[in-house]
């Protein structure tokens, strides 16, 4: 009888964690990142890594789930060398914001993570993107990831 391979759980990449964080199974879509530690307010969590892509294979990928807008010329794709912030699930109501500094893309804390927490993120979609449901089930859920 052949053996079947299961899909390996992705991983944080140590190196760009501030905290101890864990990959698991998401009830807003297919994985998240979950603190297994307390986090801070205002504290850097994770680095978002990948390769470093240009416009033209950029658009060539723009159907890829884990591209992330550097500037003008640069993307990072999540799903080649990522650090497992590409994992991080959207949320109309996030405990992480991302911020760029210095071409790192970096996900700090909004407020107090508990330990067990999953970590969220607005990805903040423009609506020249292609319009996308939310399933955050938060209060105040504007509906979609695109911005309204």
């Amino acid at each position: 009888m052949p053996k079947h391979k299961a899909t390996p759980v992705p991983a944080i990449n140590l190196k760009y964690s501030c905290f101890r964080l864990r990959v698991g199974t998401s009830k807003i879509h297919r994985w998240g990142v979950y603190a297994a530690e307390d986090i801070p307010a205002n504290r850097k969590v994770i680095e978002y890594t990948g390769e470093k892509i240009g416009p033209r294979e950029a658009k060539r990928r723009a159907s890829t789930p884990y591209l992330f807008v550097l500037d003008d010329h640069w993307t990072i794709d999540g799903a080649v060398g990522g650090s497992g912030a590409q994992l991080v699930n959207h949320c109309c109501e996030p405990n992480l914001v991302s911020r760029i500094m210095k071409g790192h893309i970096l996900y700090m804390s909004l407020r107090a993570i508990h330990k067990g927490e999953e970590l969220t993120l607005d990805y903040n979609y423009d609506d020249t993107d292609e319009t996308m449901g939310c399933l955050c089930g938060k209060p105040k859920c504007r509906g979609t990831i695109n911005l309204k």
